[in-house]
């Protein structure tokens, strides 16, 4: 059931970031290259100027990365320190004489606990997107 829960978060998070990539952070690949090739077409500049000029086209995209790499850490944050609640709260229960019925009930409990977890953070997935898309679009 946990690797069933967990088959489901890494999915969603691959299509989110795989949505984010097609609709916005290649749009800025493509316009860092496109920068890029003109550094390299001015042949009156010098090396350095040149390098300079390639490094600030890829600052746009760097930050984009950057942001979007940071919401999705966050985001798994507080998934992790929900999954934590769950398990602190049927640890607290266990004690040197619970029998094994009530581990029994008790990963149960853990279990739906974590799985409500996994069902509320995917719920917030298209919130996220929007909020990374609000920003991304302001910066193509």
């Amino acid at each position: 059931m946990v690797d069933q829960a967990q088959h489901r978060i890494q999915e969603a998070m691959t299509t989110l970031i795989d949505d984010l990539d097609k609709e916005y952070l290649r749009g800025i690949q493509r316009s860092m290259h496109l920068c890029a090739a003109e550094c390299c077409d001015r042949k009156d500049s010098s090396v350095d100027q040149v390098h300079r000029c390639i490094e600030s086209c890829s600052t746009p995209l760097t930050q984009a990365q950057g942001f979007v790499q940071n919401e999705l850490s966050q985001f798994q944050e507080r998934l992790q320190r929900c999954v934590m609640v769950c398990q602190d709260r049927v640890r607290n229960q266990v004690t040197a004489d619970t029998s094994e019925s009530q581990v029994t009930v008790y990963k149960a409990e853990f279990e739906g606990c974590a799985m409500k977890c996994v069902d509320d953070h995917i719920s917030l997935m298209p919130s996220i997107k929007k909020r990374i898309a609000g920003v991304l679009s302001k910066n193509t």
